[in-house]
């Protein structure tokens, strides 16, 4: 436990010590760290081993702990890392320069391991050391830095986050529709003096006839103004004094300056001075105030528009559930439904929490989950969704999981969680954000003193040093990135793809080899029987039934498949007199009387069954990748069935698409090199890694990036983890309940192989967007601010005047969020052949 003590870094610990055999030993350890400098207070309990220690952390460590007890000869255990992670919503934060200030802050605190800022989503992700630092001091370093947070709310409410988003939207926009009704006037009224266009005013306001009442009404105008935008001046001025400025501040010095240095020459003029009618700038001040009021209402708006995926998902999740009990249906809120309920879910109702079918047959609509279009037929055992839709049918559901485990609340987190994680290629932006303000203040004010030695007059250095400061914009360089991540991600869990952050998005549009798993992902994963041959006088009804019957008591895949086949084909099938499994040949039964041999062809060689009949069918069959299962009745071979794992309906055009993006694509699979042989040829897949065991599929991963590929492994998340960890990006094959796949970076949850070309696509796309949104945002400011410096205009160019200044700098960070949406209707294109 961590406490502050004034100036001094308190912290009190335990420790293991070993080597301690009595009260003598406990004693010497205690004397030993007592007399440390920096420990305040050493206490052992020899019965627990244990050393207790309050001390100043800036003077003792746990080397020094460590090299104390050894010399007093003893060893001293190092305690497991209690890294705890938390994330929190920051608040009145508008810029890049504002999440740079809040990461700084943190990170200089000791035990803050890791800090991430998202501007769009206003939150922080945090990993700090519980035994350093406490949640509460991170959160005064962020007051510190001149902002403030709160604990994200609980999902037991998921619409109160967006009727606040709501709330701030409406005053927003209340503030935007006072400025812009005193914004507009002040605009009309100065343009007549400013361009020389006789504009109809009225007399007493003139500039001509009363300049003195021209200046005062534009005066009296410009207040409302500033008051709606009072944000930019109190927020701006708040971390200018913190040593931390950001946009508001540019916003605020800019047209801070204008306003005074305009009340200046309107008090000039009341003097007498009539020439300082010139050097008004209160359509400047108002004009960018409001402009700049108009940009970040529509990029919350826009920001809003990121996280439509979430939002939907949220709906989805009902408030109350009905639940059976003594009889009766009750209707209770959904926090109250526990696991082994009775819940009813009545005919286009929405499923409340996941549950097993108890009673009851439907089609469940699993679309918003998986982004399967058809309904799922579900009846008595059926695994049903949390957030699904209910058919035409009535179903009682027993809950087997409820609040934070249902698969909805998973897919929620793991979006939200993806949605608040930087990718890599923003840490540039983030650099160049942390000293962009002080950068631009910088420059505003040696443009300004270089033009005022050059002999301009103020009311042009005036122009010069506002126009520069309202011009430059960190926001769009703050928003670049993680807006299109949002997008991204959200399209992606529209489509089932859980993609686990930014750094998974950006790297899987670098890919260029996947490797899939053979069984469960090219594959359906259960053997079905394919062919069946028989021999001598015996009609196939009784070889199937013969067989199946032998084979029912054997849990082997083959067995399951010819059982099955017999089932489905109405063959009644009796009870085997006698049943021994042969282990690795197979089953030695007796069915009817008769002896039944079903297995390899080891228990028919060991049997003497005379196997010549089948010669040519065994050829052909295992060239195809069946498994043979050899039938003997009696000592005579009657039969060979073949089995074979049938491919997915999506498998071959998966494939044909993943070439089609420019991916090499192998398959691996522990099957022997001529079975999958066959399986590769039918999918289209060249490249077989065969024979290969499941714990040797990560080096074979591991081969072909040493060979310089990126490399994506598609299985199903639990036997391929080595290989799905290995590699440079793994992708789960899902079923929309699983989840939460740790060794997975994406999740492809209605099992299609299609996704994963839609993944790289849905990447290359993202990241596509993410490089266009910087490029812009550094030419903007690479142009922009040397242009209202007065660049341009020192070489015969144009001069800029800060009301265009402010239009360009709101329509940067509009722009930036409008092209992140264009995301929301990227469609891939999977290919014909």
């Amino acid at each position: 436990m961590a406490n502050t003590n004034e100036s001094r870094r308190v912290v009190e610990q335990s420790f293991q010590v070993t080597g301690m055999t009595c009260a003598v030993c406990a004693g010497h350890v205690q004397k030993a760290t007592a007399k440390m400098q920096g420990v305040l207070q050493s206490d052992v309990n020899l019965a627990t081993e244990k050393l207790t220690v309050k001390y100043d952390a800036d003077l003792v460590d746990f080397e020094k702990l460590k090299k104390t007890v050894k010399d007093a000869g003893y060893e001293i255990v190092e305690p497991p890392s209690k890294t705890l992670r938390a994330e929190l919503v920051v608040e009145g934060m508008t810029c890049a320069a504002c999440s740079a200030a809040v990461e700084r802050s943190v990170k200089r605190l000791d035990g803050v391991k890791e800090a991430s800022v998202n501007l769009a989503t206003n939150r922080i992700i945090l990993d700090y050391e519980q035994t350093m630092v406490k949640l509460s001091e991170i959160k005064a370093a962020i007051e510190k830095a001149g902002y403030t947070s709160r604990d994200i709310e609980q999902t037991a409410e998921p619409d109160k986050e967006s009727k606040r988003r709501a709330r701030e939207l409406k005053t927003m926009r209340i503030r935007l529709v006072v400025a812009l009704i005193f914004a507009a006037p002040i605009f009309y009224i100065a343009m007549s003096h400013m361009l020389g266009i006789d504009l109809p005013i009225p007399m007493f306001m003139s500039a001509h006839m009363n300049p003195q009442i021209f200046a005062l009404v534009q005066f009296i105008m410009t207040i409302p103004v500033i008051a709606a935008g009072n944000r930019f001046f109190r927020n701006g001025f708040r971390t200018l004094f913190k040593g931390a400025p950001n946009m508001d501040t540019l916003v605020a010095v800019g047209t801070g300056s204008a306003f005074l240095y305009s009340t200046y020459a309107m008090v000039r003029m009341f003097m007498g001075e009539a020439d300082f009618i010139h050097m008004l700038y209160f359509e400047s001040a108002a004009v960018v105030i409001s402009l700049v009021m108009l940009g970040k209402y529509m990029e919350a708006v826009s920001k809003g528009r990121t996280s439509e995926a979430i939002k939907k998902l949220m709906k989805l999740r009902p408030k109350t559930a009905i639940i059976l009990k003594n009889g009766a249906e009750i209707e209770v809120p959904l926090d109250e439904v526990l696991v082994g309920d009775i819940v009813i879910v009545k005919p286009g109702a929405v499923v409340p929490v996941d549950g097993d079918v108890a009673e009851g047959i439907s089609s469940v609509n699993e679309s918003m989950l998986t982004g399967e279009s058809l309904p799922v037929e579900k009846q008595e055992g059926s695994a049903v969704t949390g957030g699904s839709i209910n058919g035409e049918g009535l179903l009682k559901l027993r809950v087997s999981r409820v609040g934070e485990d249902t698969a909805l609340s998973k897919i929620i987190k793991l979006v939200e969680d993806a949605q608040s994680k930087k990718a890599p290629i923003a840490k540039l932006a983030d650099v160049i954000s942390g000293y962009f303000v002080q950068t631009v203040i910088g420059i505003a004010i040696v443009a300004a003193a270089a033009w005022a030695i050059a002999g301009k007059d103020f009311q042009f250095v005036l122009n010069i040093f506002v126009t520069v400061l309202v011009i430059a914009c960190p926001c769009a360089l703050g928003l670049a990135t993680p807006t299109a991540i949002m997008v991204g991600t959200g399209k992606g869990a529209e489509l089932g793809i859980l993609i686990k952050g930014g750094e998974a998005l950006e790297t899987t549009h670098t890919v260029n080899a996947v490797v899939l798993d053979k069984t469960g992902t090219i594959t359906e994963g259960k053997p079905v029987l394919t062919d069946i041959r028989i021999y001598g006088e015996t009609d196939e009804t009784e070889v199937l039934m013969l067989c199946a019957a032998a084979e029912r008591g054997s849990e082997h895949p083959i067995a399951r498949a010819i059982v099955n086949y017999a089932e489905e084909n109405s063959i009644s099938l009796p009870e085997p007199q006698s049943f021994m499994a042969v282990a690795g040949r197979g089953i030695d039964a007796v069915v009817e009387g008769k002896r039944v041999l079903t297995g390899n062809i080891k228990l028919m060689i060991d049997n003497g069954v005379e196997l010549s009949a089948s010669r040519n069918d065994t050829k052909l069959l295992s060239v195809q990748g069946r498994t043979l299962m050899y039938v003997a009745v009696d000592g005579q071979l009657t039969g060979l069935m073949a089995a074979a794992d049938t491919l997915k309906p999506s498998s071959r055009q998966a494939v044909q698409t993943l070439k089609s993006l420019g991916t090499s694509v192998y398959m691996i699979t522990g099957d022997n090199e001529s079975t999958a042989q066959a399986i590769a040829k039918e999918v289209g897949i060249e490249n077989v890694l065969a024979n290969v065991l499941p714990g040797d599929k990560a080096g074979e991963v591991i081969k072909l990036q040493q060979q310089g590929k990126k490399v994506a492994m598609v299985g199903d998340g639990i036997n391929d983890a080595p290989a799905l960890v290995q590699a440079d990006v793994g992708m789960a094959i899902g079923t929309g309940t699983d989840v939460a796949v740790e060794s997975a970076d994406v999740v492809l949850m209605r099992g299609d192989l299609n996704e994963v070309g839609v993944s790289i696509a849905l990447s290359r796309a993202t990241m596509r967007i993410i490089r266009q949104n910087l490029f812009w945002a550094f030419i903007y400011n690479i142009v922009g601010i040397p242009l209202a410096a007065g660049l341009f205009y020192a070489f015969g160019g144009p001069a800029f005047n800060p009301v265009y200044a402010g239009a360009a700098m709101a329509l940067s960070s509009v722009s930036v969020v409008s092209n992140a949406l264009r995301l929301k209707r990227f469609r891939v294109k999977k290919s014909s052949k």
